[in-house]
């Protein structure tokens, strides 16, 4: 079985087949293709100040039961940028995002359409776990998207993707259903930053049968990043 199968069976599209042309599909990139030059950072801003200000951050009740902050992580000058809701309790205990069974999935997504991990960076609307894992409180989303706000700042991609309802809709400040929202290029912030919407791989555990159309998002985003990058 080839690498790409591997990831499809894990999204449970082991026998996913292509009826009909598609949309042109970016080439998968080449091994030998030369690095891409390094973005500017932002210079009133840096990595280190935006980390160290998150790990001592008391703006919110949260501090108080949280077991450490999770302020993101991967490829600091990548071109896709993920964001989810919120810690879970597993992320709160070891201090990345997306680690467990729902992470070990979206690392499968993320495959299907040619990325590592590695190449992408991951982060949420909060910093720190709600209790219980209940949604993020209007209040708690306010004091800390800034933080966000900065790290995008910084990282500049060229393409957002919202995993789920609550990150996708504290981003875009709707609230518009997902089913509604999928399928769509937003535009977050100033700069206009392509955003596309899919499922929470937590939400894709609970209801397999949703796969197939996260995976037309995957594919739908892999076509807007191609067309930000021309």
């Amino acid at each position: 079985m080839t690498q790409r199968a591997e990831y499809l069976a894990a999204l449970g599209l082991e026998d996913w087949r292509q009826r009909r042309p598609l949309v042109a599909q970016p080439a998968d990139p080449s091994p030998e293709s030369p690095p891409r030059p390094q973005k500017a950072s932002c210079a009133a801003d840096s990595w280190d100040t935006v980390g160290g200000e998150v790990a001592g951050c008391l703006r919110c009740p949260l501090h108080q039961t949280r077991t450490s902050t999770v302020f993101g992580v991967g490829n600091r000058q990548a071109d896709w940028l993920v964001v989810g809701e919120a810690p879970g309790a597993e992320e709160d205990r070891q201090g990345e995002p997306f680690v467990g069974r729902a992470g070990g999935l979206l690392n499968s997504m993320l495959r299907g359409i040619g990325l590592a991990r590695e190449q992408v960076f991951i982060a949420n609307v909060l910093k720190c776990r709600p209790p219980g894992n209940r949604d993020p409180k209007p209040e708690e989303v306010e004091q800390c998207l800034p933080y966000l706000e900065r790290q995008i700042g910084l990282l500049q991609p060229k393409i957002m993707l919202a995993v789920g309802r609550i990150a996708a809709q504290n981003l875009l400040a709707t609230d518009t259903p997902i089913g509604k929202l999928r399928g769509h290029v937003h535009r977050f912030g100033s700069a206009g930053i392509p955003l596309v919407v899919t499922y929470h791989p937590a939400y894709l555990l609970r209801s397999p049968t949703e796969k197939r159309k996260a995976w037309e998002d995957l594919k739908f985003a892999r076509r807007v990043a191609a067309g930000a990058s021309a």
